[in-house]
């Protein structure tokens, strides 16, 4: 009598742990993912400028010369605007036989046609858009500079990244816990905490098409809370 007694209180201490052990796994199993947001407008700090032009000719020696006498006349008028030299890189000349042309339709009054490209690599991205805009300057001295060719496009980077991470990680996780509590207090339970987390990618693309100094700096940070009553 006393054995089963002590069989049947065994048991129901087992069963008690059980359901215990049960609600305890099925509390867990209970959870909202939720999306952060965080974006913010940041000036590029870095701008690359291929400053292109052509020149058309038949003799190449004449053409050489020419092209390396404008070459130092633009180094010169961008240090006058307040670049170094070490931010300005001369590209070997581009040659265009045009006899050589097998799709050429008619015979051209010029056999060579030469691109010469120097690029500015700066991160005084404000005085580089300045340049840029009275680049008619150098017309004055005789260069046409090329413009609306895609191969020779001003980029602007953001290249500060790691600073405002932190911050902008601390945001998206704010947002997606807001997200979290207010879908916990429709549903009548409460935030428990965080069963798993994703940062999310960084992403950095232009503002808008005619601002491409100004980036945006966006991240969306996925959160998984836990949900008790």
């Amino acid at each position: 009598m006393l054995l089963g007694l002590s069989i049947f209180a065994g048991l129901a201490v087992l069963a008690l742990s059980l359901l215990v052990s049960v609600k305890t796994i099925k509390s867990f199993d209970r959870f909202v993912s939720v999306k952060g947001l965080a974006e913010v407008e940041v000036a590029a700090n870095r701008v690359i400028w291929p400053v292109a032009y052509k020149e058309i000719g038949n003799d190449l020696s004449s053409l050489y010369k020419s092209i390396n006498d404008k070459n130092r006349v633009i180094i010169d008028y961008l240090k006058s605007k307040g670049l170094d030299e070490s931010e300005i890189s001369v590209s070997a000349p581009q040659i265009i036989d045009m006899s050589a042309e097998r799709y050429q339709s008619q015979q051209s009054t010029y056999r060579y046609n030469i691109t010469s490209v120097l690029t500015v690599t700066s991160e005084k991205v404000e005085k580089v858009r300045e340049i840029i805009s009275s680049q008619s300057d150098l017309l004055q001295k005789g260069i046409a500079l090329s413009s609306g060719d895609f191969q020779y496009t001003t980029q602007y980077f953001y290249t500060k990244l790691n600073d405002i991470k932190p911050a902008m990680i601390e945001e998206a996780t704010k947002n997606a816990r807001n997200a979290a509590e207010k879908f916990a207090k429709d549903s009548n339970s409460k935030i428990g905490r965080i069963k798993n987390a994703n940062q999310g990618q960084f992403s950095i693309t232009d503002r808008d098409g005619n601002s491409p100094h100004i980036k945006v700096v966006r991240v969306v940070s996925t959160i998984e809370y836990l949900l008790r009553d």
